[in-house]
């Protein structure tokens, strides 16, 4: 016997009061289709410059992004209690979005993306190290300072990657006999 009735899917994404106010949270968006879209600096500024409006929109500073060649990774930080991170990342994609179409691009971001909600107990060094590292870990770059797409907004990232640069190097000499 076949049912008409559907099934209900269980949403990904938490409550939307879990990405306001003082939260940090891991974002991954990605191009339709995979096809690379930040590969230019002129398009990888521009981005970066509605990256910048939709954080200070909504409340936010950025510890780090990192424009991949077909998809973005960025940790949005909300500065007071009416921050929210949600809305920033919506904001940043409906605002490159309309540019990608407007400028003849023929480019779309995926309809949804990845988010990740940083807690106090969690590591937030690991997911700043994490967004850092991924040119390296896909063979663009040897070293995470040589890729000219990763950045910062409101937030100073080559302290922040220095302490990485230190941290990494206290755990190497931990793990040598």
């Amino acid at each position: 016997m076949t049912s008409n009735r559907r099934i209900r899917q269980k949403p990904h994404r938490l409550p939307r009061e879990h990405y306001r106010g003082r939260v940090t949270v891991s974002f991954t968006a990605c191009i339709e289709d995979d096809r690379p879209a930040f590969t230019v600096a002129d398009i990888v500024a521009t981005s970066r410059t509605f990256l910048a409006t939709a954080a200070a929109k909504h409340g936010c500073t950025v510890p780090i992004y990192c424009f991949m060649p077909e998809h973005l990774h960025v940790i949005f930080q909300g500065v007071d209690d009416n921050a929210d991170t949600w809305a920033a990342m919506v904001k940043f994609k409906q605002l490159t979005g309309y540019w990608f179409s407007r400028d003849g691009r023929s480019l779309r971001w995926q309809g949804d993306f990845h988010d990740h909600i940083i807690r106090v107990d969690e590591d937030f060094i690991a997911h700043v190290r994490y967004t850092a590292e991924n040119p390296v870990r896909r063979g663009l770059v040897r070293q995470w300072s040589q890729y000219p797409f990763t950045g910062a907004i409101g937030f100073d990232l080559q302290r922040l990657l220095a302490d990485i640069a230190a941290d990494s190097s206290a755990q190497d000499s931990r793990r040598s006999p």
